[in-house]
């Protein structure tokens, strides 16, 4: 099956690398044209290297080759105003809207919700849950205005499912895109947007392959690395496997942004190995 998202365009925020690069690729693949956004700056807080201009360009050119073509702005989807500059740029180049995917997010320290420091609360939440909603507000009025309906992804996390402790500020925002999702498919419902979330369990993207998820998790270890955290994140899993891989997201992202799922609205599809069961 090809041209699953024919003659649609997509609007991907954190598409510089990880979930968000192979969303845009995937899309792409399936005949879509791509407003890509990503921040490309270290954040305060935020202990692992985060995406370069360089990333962002690399991502416009694989979308490129497979014969699409793209938009991509440097923006904070903290900042609402840069936000939809960027949206309404893409759709004056692109020509209409007609999938959101609010991507973008961020890990930072953890600790217990008593002990945390305020700083680290308040970029959590404004990042990973405050830029969903300003990503889908500066979109949103776009697949509207088309008349076409159009599909909305917000990207949560098991983390959204369920509890864990030592990161109850990622566990609140993930849990909040659950309710921003719900609202969302209630409100633009009339309008056949539909709005669906999708919960990864742990990614091989550099969110979690980094030195500060290593040490986390085998504290006893003076250099943990990949192989020392593969056992640890078996463990959370039903099926035999430590982590999945970008792409494994991304078909989900495709079914819900293609006409495949016309009439799936408010879900909250986890693809987690069988994490929930555990």
């Amino acid at each position: 099956m090809t041209g699953r998202v024919e003659g649609k365009v997509a609007f991907i925020t954190g598409a510089a690398r990880g979930q968000g690069r192979s969303h845009a690729v995937r899309l792409a693949q399936e005949g879509a044209d791509i407003i890509a956004v990503d921040v490309c700056k270290q954040l305060d807080n935020v202990p692992f290297p985060m995406s370069t201009p360089e990333d962002l360009a690399t991502t416009a050119d694989l979308v490129k080759a497979e014969g699409r073509r793209v938009f991509t702005a440097e923006v904070d989807v903290r900042d609402y105003a840069a936000l939809k500059t960027a949206v309404d740029s893409g759709v004056e180049q692109l020509g209409r809207l007609d999938v959101i995917v609010a991507n973008a997010g961020i890990g930072n320290e953890g600790g217990q919700l008593l002990d945390l420091e305020e700083n680290l609360w308040d970029d959590m939440i404004d990042v990973n849950l405050g830029g969903v909603w300003k990503t889908v507000k500066a979109g949103a009025p776009h697949l509207i205005a088309g008349g076409r309906g159009g599909s909305i992804v917000l990207t949560s996390s098991v983390g959204g499912l369920k509890a864990y402790p030592n990161v109850g500020h990622y566990v609140a925002a993930k849990h909040g895109v659950v309710g921003l999702m719900r609202t969302f498919a209630v409100e633009l419902g009339q309008h056949s947007i539909r709005v669906n979330s999708v919960h990864p369990t742990h990614v091989n993207t550099p969110m979690v392959m980094n030195e500060g998820t290593y040490k986390l998790f085998r504290p006893d270890l003076e250099n943990p690395g990949p192989a020392d955290l593969e056992p640890i994140c078996r463990m959370f899993h039903t099926l035999p496997i430590p982590w999945v891989e970008p792409v494994d997201i991304s078909n989900a992202v495709l079914y819900l942004a293609s006409d495949e799922s016309r009439f799936v609205t408010g879900v909250p599809l986890p693809i987690d190995a069988g994490s929930m069961l555990k």
